[in-house]
């Protein structure tokens, strides 16, 4: 698995909404400039995060964007998946293939695959941020 730009980026961002956002909507601008991200990249993440119900929008002079719920409830897991969809470790997990009865190999990726979900389901937005993951 190779967790993409956008999957980091995505990542950065709602860091930084954390960080940032106790006093209510953050500016995209604003992040775009802290997170040295391009604006229309961010845009283009933050439609994912807002699919997926991590963030709200307001439009509008004091507009921007929040976390839709606090950190310590936004799991990394969370922010990876809407940003890159599966966080397979390989694609037969999500396809399955012809082979699955008689690969030696799948229960050592299916094992892969659990590890990996099980941490980061378990690394809060606020564990990042208080330097516990």
């Amino acid at each position: 698995m190779v967790i993409s730009t956008k999957g980091r980026y995505a990542l950065r961002m709602m860091l930084d909404l954390a960080q940032n956002g106790q006093e209510g909507f953050v500016s995209l601008k604003h992040v775009s400039e802290r997170q040295e991200v391009s604006l229309k990249y961010l845009e283009a993440i933050t439609a994912s995060l807002n699919r997926a119900g991590l963030v709200r929008s307001q439009r509008g002079k004091e507009g921007g964007y929040r976390l839709s719920r606090p950190a310590a409830e936004i799991t990394v897991a969370d922010v990876l998946q809407s940003a890159e969809g599966s966080l397979a470790a390989v694609s037969c997990l999500e396809s399955g293939c012809d082979r699955a009865e008689h690969c030696l190999t799948l229960p050592l990726w299916k094992h892969l695959d659990t590890i990996m979900d099980d941490y980061l389901s378990g690394v809060t937005l606020q564990d990042v941020l208080d330097g516990k993951a």
